[in-house]
């Protein structure tokens, strides 16, 4: 048996009021899904991709190409349900699949959620985020310290159901003994560096439920600006140790206080925006790469009406001394 060992944790974070991240652990299917589009779509988008997964028939198939099969079925139920469903219109998921067959992972990847790989005491990023800083990165128009305070950082060039057709990122790894893969989604990654990550992992690689419930805390000690899921797997040749192959499953999330409500009503991952790469002419760049956050309608509109208010109160209190 080559997985001998996986946890998973999902937690909506210290910002957020619903938790828009599902996945999958089903072995020897292992998957994260980031869901976005306002209201509650973001978390239809997820659940459709993960319900696509997990009742998907691409048995016939192998390594990527059965990951990229059970990712185009994903895209369709999406998308279909966007084109009629008002209420779900624009909705759209990341996806992060991993499947082992023997000692080999194949991986299939849709948009900014990641696949690590720890490898000894050395971690590698097997995927490679479809995200508008990737892209300023790659082109030189970003420093690495840049990208990762950039306000644009939620801006992705590919989602699954955005579109009827979806391109897939698929390849597989040769894995070793004692290897453990790690998927997560951007909670985690914007918040905890790869180091912490890594740290994190390799102490606890003989107790992933630890593991990924140690990288869920230090992505809220971060600051948990968004919701955060973990899934690790440890490949072995050797059979798991009694209890070992289990799953952590995220704790109920209580109730928000009002600070957080506060901060909900402002989602920004509630207005991410899907930009393909091909869209991203050479004057978008350098505006993105300069310039702060665009200030929304709706910020905008928030800001007028309490200008307002504060107007009102003010003309009421000079009433009230001229009285």
């Amino acid at each position: 048996m080559a997985v001998a060992a996986y946890a998973v944790a999902s937690d909506t974070g210290r910002r957020r009021l619903r938790n828009e991240d599902n996945y999958v652990v089903a072995p020897p299917l292992f998957a994260v899904a980031d869901g976005m589009g306002g209201a509650q779509a973001g978390e239809v988008a997820s659940r459709l991709a993960a319900s696509a997964l997990e009742g998907g028939d691409s048995d016939s198939l192998e390594g990527h190409a059965r990951l990229d099969a059970l990712i185009q079925e994903a895209n369709r139920r999406i998308y279909d349900r966007a084109s009629t469903d008002p209420s779900a219109s624009g909705m759209g998921t990341t996806m992060t699949v991993a499947l082992v067959e023997g000692m080999t992972v194949a991986i299939g990847h849709v948009g900014d959620s990641r696949a690590y790989l720890v490898r000894g005491e050395s971690m590698e990023q097997l995927t490679d985020d479809h995200s508008l800083v990737n892209e300023l990165l790659k082109s030189g128009k970003l420093s690495e310290e840049e990208a990762q305070v950039h306000p644009q950082r939620s801006v992705i060039t590919r989602a699954v159901g955005t579109d009827p057709d979806v391109d897939v990122d698929g390849f597989t790894i040769e894995a070793e003994e004692d290897d453990v893969f790690l998927l997560c989604s951007d909670g985690l990654t914007d918040m905890v560096e790869d180091d912490e990550i890594l740290e994190l992992v390799h102490r606890n690689r003989d107790d992933l439920d630890k593991a990924v419930k140690a990288l869920v805390a230090a992505a809220n000690r971060g600051g948990g600006d968004d919701n955060i899921t973990a899934v690790a797997f440890r490949i072995s040749t050797e059979a798991p140790a009694a209890g070992e192959d289990t799953v952590a499953m995220p704790a109920l999330d209580p109730e928000p206080d009002e600070q957080t409500r506060e901060y909900a009503a402002r989602d920004p991952r509630a207005d991410t925006l899907v930009v393909p790469p091909g869209e991203i002419t050479a004057e978008l760049a350098a505006t993105e790469a300069s310039s702060g956050p665009v200030t929304d309608a709706r910020r905008v509109r928030v800001v007028m009406i309490a200008l307002f208010l504060l107007g009102v109160a003010a003309a009421l209190i000079v009433w009230g001394l001229v009285r």
